[in-house]
């Protein structure tokens, strides 16, 4: 196996972490994280073996929501920082090896922004940057985004005396991308940012992007020209940079983000039905659904790639799961009133929905890496983090990081750690109250620690980002098994959903020499008609790299 291609196509066998700036770590005591304090946390990025790091927005903004609210594109929220504080942190970030890709959130702008500000006069050549209409447009159900916050996708502009198209808040009016000039500005704005030197954007809310409504017929010939624009100037401006989009719609429709078999738009697409998927298998202890959607996933370009999570920055949306499946996982993960938003999501971390059980936690972990793609971390996951109630609805996992269990650590603490409660404890003394990196880094059996080697296994396993994946028949439905062929190298993977403990038997229809696990020093021999049989503990999880008659392979 030669692994050299994977330094060019990068992102095909990266490790991603999101965070925000602003609850990572205060610096200076006031209170509000800061780019000083997450350049002086690069470090155990870097230890953790993070190789890329997706900063949520961090422009000026009038906080309405989080910071999406953007009313300045090319600045920096002065609270955070200044221009050089950024430029300190990238240059330190490219000294540890990470790279650092940021938010591009150009589908709508703040109400407080100077060109929405200017638009507001019919007159002016600015008007045209938004979508305008002179009587309110027809709507149907199910086209609000926030419905506990707004009831329609037109705000009244009383100076305008005209309504504006608003996809999310009535604070953020949307731009109106079929104007040349929007576009332009656009680019400008990527321009701007790689010449800061950035790898790359994940792209917010790309189906609203590209194809918003309200415009009159045939205003946007080709909504996906405008992607695949964009994906031609970041090529000129910087050939390795890649654009990660969130694409929350049906397999079928999936594709054509990716460019279909140009393969000219997207280079990553977050993958939300895997995700969604995860769950419901979970919920179920069945693998079916997760089997069933990895087989419904479309084909995607060589140079492409898919994006896996367990948790991200908003709720955790269910909306492709119908509504009895929905009603399964809520029951649950999330059976209060108060633990759900818009219907169709859950205000929740992982450990609290899973009640600290780590045996599901790790699985779930393992399983996202495991994936053919490329895994996503959320701030935090890595110490199991759980989130903060009190905050209000889908910014309650957006607590800020818990680094230690001094208020200094992290300026802030989860509303309860102690309903935290781990009913498995490792037998190296890792206790259920240690949620928090001080503590975690210093326990040999901590979540910290085993996902630091999760990572470094990860990146060591191209064949995972690379290769192509199979399912596998494990003869038990609780059972995921598949295996990803690269370069003539092979991993096998299983992953439990059941509680019980389960032999399962597998017919890899070749002949092997070994099977050498990858976490532990267990490896299996298969029979002598080339099958495998292997024992998944409870909620368990094994890799495996094969090895054929002859094959010397990395320790």
């Amino acid at each position: 196996m030669d692994a050299s291609p994977t330094s060019d196509l990068w992102w095909k066998n990266a490790v991603v972490y999101c965070l925000d700036v602003e609850t990572f770590l205060d610096s200076d005591g006031d209170g509000c994280g800061d780019l000083r304090g997450l350049t002086d946390r690069l470090d155990y990025l870097a230890g953790l073996g993070i190789s890329c790091l997706w900063l949520m927005p961090f422009y000026p903004s009038r906080q309405r929501d989080d910071g999406y609210d953007i009313t300045d594109f090319f600045g920096i929220d002065g609270r955070l920082g200044t221009p050089g504080d950024f430029a300190e942190m990238l240059r330190t970030a490219r000294d540890r090896g990470i790279r650092v890709i940021v938010d591009l959130v150009v589908n709508h702008s703040s109400d407080a922004h100077p060109w929405f500000q200017a638009a507001r006069e019919r007159d002016s050549p600015m008007h045209d940057f938004y979508v305008w209409a002179q009587d309110k447009p027809p709507e149907k159900p199910g086209d609000v985004v926030f419905p506990d916050q707004e009831s329609s996708n037109w705000a009244y502009d009383r100076k305008a005396r005209e309504w504006y198209l608003h996809r999310f808040y009535s604070h953020q009016p949307d731009l109106n991308v079929a104007n040349p000039r929007v576009r332009d500005e656009i680019a400008r704005v990527i321009g701007y940012w790689l010449e800061q030197g950035l790898s790359g954007f994940r792209v917010d809310a790309v189906p609203f992007l590209l194809e918003p409504m309200g415009m009159p017929s045939g205003a946007m010939h080709d909504p996906h020209e405008l992607m695949r624009d964009l994906r031609r100037f970041l090529g000129r401006r910087r050939g390795d940079a890649v654009l990660m989009g969130e694409v929350n719609l049906p397999a079928d429709q999936q594709r054509a983000f990716f460019g279909d078999e140009d393969g000219d738009e997207l280079h990553m697409v977050l993958n939300f039905l895997i995700n969604q998927a995860m769950y419901l298998a979970l919920a179920r202890e069945d693998a079916t659904p997760l089997r069933d959607t990895l087989a419904g996933l479309p084909e995607i370009p060589s140079d492409c790639q898919w994006a896996n999570f367990v948790r991200n920055h908003d709720e955790l949306t269910l909306d492709k799961l119908s509504e009895d499946e929905r009603a399964e996982v809520f029951a649950a993960f999330g059976p209060e009133p108060e633990l759900q938003l818009y219907g169709r999501g859950l205000r929740r971390r992982l450990p609290t929905m899973v009640g600290g059980d780590e045996r599901r936690l790790r699985m779930l972990y393992s399983l996202a890496f495991a994936l053919p793609g490329t895994p996503v971390l959320f701030y935090g996951e890595e110490i199991g983090m759980a989130e903060n109630l009190d905050i209000p609805g889908r910014y309650s996992v957006r607590s800020p990081m818990q680094w230690s269990d001094e208020p200094h650590g992290g300026f802030s603490t989860v509303a309860d750690p102690a309903a935290l409660v781990r009913p498995v404890v490792s037998a190296s003394g890792w206790t259920p109250a240690q949620v928090n990196v001080a503590a975690q880094r210093r326990a040999d059996g901590s979540l910290l620690n085993w996902m630091e080697r999760l990572i470094r296994r990860r990146r060591e396993c191209p064949e995972l980002g690379w290769g192509r994946c199979t399912l596998l028949d494990a003869g038990h439905p609780a059972v995921l098994a598949h295996r990803a062929d690269w370069q003539g190298s092979t991993v096998v993977a299983l992953h439990a959903f059941a509680g019980d403990r389960l032999e399962v038997a597998l017919d890899l229809g070749e002949e092997l020499e070994q099977a050498v696990d990858l976490h532990t020093d267990h490896h299996l021999a298969p029979d002598a008609h080339g099958r495998l049989t292997v024992t998944v503990e409870p909620y368990g999880f094994r890799w495996f790299r094969l090895r054929r008659p002859g094959e010397r392979l990395a320790p």
